[in-house]
């Protein structure tokens, strides 16, 4: 794990902040905030323990001016220091400790607290039914199909999807990892995903919907919006496109064009203000889409460290 402060490990003072580290800090709590809050709290912990020991051992000091738990000075105070190190990263960041309660603290000031990662779905067999036995999982004509990654796994849905991504980050600057959770919970990582009558997909993997200035194909659906925070079934049309591609390059069209969602762009440097931005911004009616969307993108980055 990439150390976030000073090593507990260096024989330097452990107040001294690391510029790398902090860097490293910056950069993690953009791709995973919670899991960078985490170390940071844990590291926290350790100067904390490292300091308490100190305090002991000069509390027990004998007249002759040595400590009762190791000798001051020199070499041998170079040793006891860095002994307490060892002590203090050994007993930091235990559950029910001080790191847990820190870790708390941090997420609620920086509004971390809806962050925490969803599960890594589990996809049924193709004879398993979803929600119930009058819910097929898919419509004949899926199921008829060739199987495809994303019926094979989250983690396949992961990495079919990133190479798109990372061109849509390059025209928006939003990071690809949003936009693949974003699509992940949009489609269910890819089981419900919009389908045209004959059981074909629209390739929308974004629920954009077919606008009044939209001149392509669209897909026409059932589908639930909220009005007044109660759920609705409403029939509405939604863009078609011929690839999954061409679906990632048009919602990053409408991310970097559209002054609604300018603001979503400025914020993505982080989970939580990307997740917020688009609630703030109407992307979706549901009134909980940002804490939806936030454990999704956590689950998202989960599934990237595993794969990398």
């Amino acid at each position: 794990m990439t150390p976030l402060l000073q090593s507990p490990m260096t024989p330097s003072s452990a107040g001294a902040l690391d510029a790398r580290g902090l860097d490293a800090l910056k950069t993690r709590a953009a791709q995973d905030p919670r899991a960078a809050v985490r170390e940071a709290a844990r590291q926290f912990e350790t100067m904390f323990m490292q300091q308490l020991l100190k305090s002991m051992r000069d509390s027990v000091q004998s007249l002759d001016g040595e400590s009762a738990m190791g000798t001051n000075g020199g070499m041998g105070g170079l040793g006891t220091e860095m002994l307490d190190q060892q002590y203090a990263n050994k007993l930091s960041g235990l559950p029910g400790g001080l790191t847990d309660a820190i870790q708390k603290q941090l997420e609620r000031q920086m509004g971390l607290m809806g962050m925490s990662p969803g599960p890594i779905p589990q996809f049924p067999s193709a004879n398993t039914r979803l929600n119930g036995p009058q819910a097929p999982l898919q419509t004949p004509a899926a199921a008829a199909a060739p199987v495809r990654i994303p019926q094979q796994g989250a983690a396949g849905f992961v990495q079919q999807h990133t190479a798109a991504a990372q061109r849509a980050e390059a025209a928006t600057g939003i990071p690809a990892a949003f936009m693949v959770a974003q699509a992940a919970h949009e489609t269910g990582w890819g089981r419900k995903e919009i389908r045209h009558a004959d059981g074909s997909t629209s390739f929308n993997l974004f629920g954009i919907k077919a606008g009044a200035n939209w001149k392509g194909p669209v897909a026409e659906i059932t589908t639930t919006e909220y009005v007044n925070g109660q759920p609705q079934k409403v029939v509405a049309k939604f863009r078609a496109y011929g690839s999954y591609e061409e679906s990632f390059a048009d919602y990053a069209r409408l991310m970097k064009n559209s002054p609604r969602y300018e603001r979503v762009v400025a914020e993505a440097g982080s989970a939580q203000g990307f997740a917020q931005g688009l609630q703030r911004a109407g992307y979706a009616t549901d009134p909980a889409y940002a804490d939806k969307l936030g454990r999704v993108i956590n689950t998202t980055l989960r599934l990237q460290r595993s794969l990398a």
